[in-house]
């Protein structure tokens, strides 16, 4: 009877493991599209589509109070020991960037508003464009490396890290040139300079999620120089 007892308490400890991985997949979903959505947004400068997605961000930020309220519930009730701590841990820190960059494509989308797609190039368009595609890439291959435990894809993600930073660097020239060339460029411009800062900056937090994908299977802290190309582990 003792043995059966202690297996359904095995099992029902798996399923809440099982569900809070389940949970950060959830969100991961969400939060992909609303780049996705705010990038349209931008592009088209539709702004039905950009209220939809800023009122969406309400729902990425209950996700992550359900996914804190489980791990702290389940580290105060079952008191993790080693990888299965390491697991909770780490999707605490995950639904943290995730949520970070769900704040982020609430900010693409209010920023809509400000811009006349009368004077904007398309070509600037393109620019957010492939650097939304960019940074949607990494955070699925991040979110791919935490569920699957995978440290390789964790340092591939890192490594790509700087793609996405030249890119920035690149958009930033391009802009502040037709600013310089037409004064009337100065706010829309200033505007998707933002948003390519802010995209940047979602780049970032898939850099953040790969590291915790990294600290959950191997137990050891990662950092990568991009400027050296070297691993680090702390």
């Amino acid at each position: 009877m003792a043995n059966a007892s202690n297996e359904h308490i095995v099992t029902s400890y798996e399923d809440e493991l099982t569900e809070l991985t389940r949970a950060i997949s959830e969100m991961g979903g969400m939060v992909e599209v609303a780049i996705t959505n705010a990038t349209q947004a931008l592009i088209r400068v539709d702004h039905e589509l950009a209220k939809k997605t800023s009122k969406a961000d309400k729902a990425v930020d209950d996700m992550q109070r359900y996914i804190d309220e489980k791990a702290v519930s389940m580290i105060a009730r079952r008191q993790p020991m080693a990888g299965d701590l390491r697991h909770i841990v780490s999707a605490i820190h995950v639904a943290n960037d995730l949520e970070r960059v769900g704040d982020i494509a609430k900010n693409l989308a209010r920023r809509v508003k400000h811009i006349d797609s009368q004077r904007v190039s398309k070509q600037l368009y393109n620019g957010i464009r492939h650097m939304s595609d960019l940074a949607l890439a990494q955070i699925k291959r991040s979110l791919d490396s935490f569920t699957l435990r995978d440290a390789n894809i964790a340092l591939d993600v890192c490594r790509r890290d700087d793609e996405v930073d030249a890119l920035y660097i690149s958009l930033f020239r391009e802009f502040l040139t037709y600013m310089m060339e037409d004064p009337r460029n100065i706010t829309d411009c200033t505007h998707l300079l933002f948003c390519a800062k802010n995209l940047e900056r979602a780049g970032d937090h898939a850099t953040n999620i790969a590291e915790a994908a990294y600290y959950l299977k191997t137990g050891e802290n990662l950092y990568y120089d991009i400027e050296s190309g070297k691993v680090d582990l702390h």
